[in-house]
């Protein structure tokens, strides 16, 4: 039976003992699907549970793929275990055999193996949005890739990638040059990982230095500088991990990647000014992924 009225379309159903149970029929929603492929952080700063906490803040619902356990704080790594490859593979297969996966966000991985293993499980499914986000090193300065795995990254994964997240130090190191100083070099170097076979680079100027922090979208058509100021704090810890999960969530729900790229810069923005709301660990401490809620 069906009951229509102020509260809604309810239906009933009833029970063997007479009673009748009720539960609010809603309409089916389209939920938007994100995997991140990424390592865990224990402190819950960065990894898979800043990419977590990234789509739910926005609307996504997260899945994940754990490329690596380590034990980390606020203040660096101790410890890094990496999960055998063919787990990582089987992880992603059991995301895509089920959920209509949007986007992907792709963070650390640290072993070559790891990198081959994704490439082929991602090449096999061909998800429609890839965002590499090519973790090295922690805020922390520790240092979170083998040095044998940048070229599996570079040959294997930034070709499959729809955009890179690169900072500027991280852009640097791709294409093992000294780090950009000026707006130029920035967009030189952009151009170049372009010739690497991604299809756009979004450069980070976090570490850069100035009253603003720019960042640079760099397409085979454009270079587009998106400002906002830098902010004094210590709380960023997972701000690129963030970042990436953000600019994903938004192709996930179907934006442009250039309307991405900029709701995701004004969401992490509001989230580092939003950090010192609260005080967590004794070191670089998080960034507010809820600041819209609370």
């Amino acid at each position: 039976m069906r009951f229509g009225g102020l509260l809604g379309l309810w239906e009933g159903a009833r029970t063997g003992n007479g009673r009748v149970l009720f539960k609010q029929a809603c309409p089916a929603m389209t939920t938007s699907v994100a995997l991140t492929i990424a390592g865990s952080d224990s402190s819950g700063g960065a990894g898979i549970q800043a990419d977590l906490k990234t789509f739910a803040a926005l609307g996504v619902y997260g899945t994940s793929a754990i490329t690596a356990l380590t034990a980390q704080n606020t203040k660096g790594v101790t410890g890094i275990h990496p999960v055998p490859p063919d787990f990582v593979t089987a992880q992603i297969d059991a995301v895509f055999s089920d959920l209509d996966v949007g986007a992907v966000k792709i963070g650390m991985v640290a072993q070559a193996g790891s990198i081959d293993a994704i490439a082929l499980a991602l090449s096999h499914w061909r998800p429609r949005h890839i965002v590499l986000d090519p973790v090295m090193v922690a805020t922390s300065g520790d240092r979170l890739i083998a040095a044998e795995a940048v070229e599996a990254l570079r040959t294997k994964l930034m070709p499959l990638a729809s955009v890179i997240t690169p900072n500027l130090p991280e852009a640097a190191a791709l294409l093992d040059e000294p780090v950009a100083r000026s707006e130029s070099d920035v967009e030189s170097q952009g151009r170049r990982l372009l010739g690497l076979g991604c299809r756009a680079v979004l450069i980070k100027g976090g570490h850069g230095h100035g009253a603003e922090s720019t960042d640079y979208l760099v397409s085979a058509t454009a270079t587009i500088a998106l400002a906002a100021p830098r902010l004094a704090t210590r709380n960023t810890h997972g701000t690129g991990c963030s970042l990436s999960s953000a600019v994903a969530a938004g192709l996930a729900k179907g934006e442009d990647l250039e309307t991405a790229v900029r709701n995701a810069k004004s969401w992490i923005s509001a989230a580092i000014a939003s950090a010192d709301r609260f005080s967590v660990g004794h070191g670089h401490g998080p960034i507010h992924h809820f600041h819209k809620f609370y």
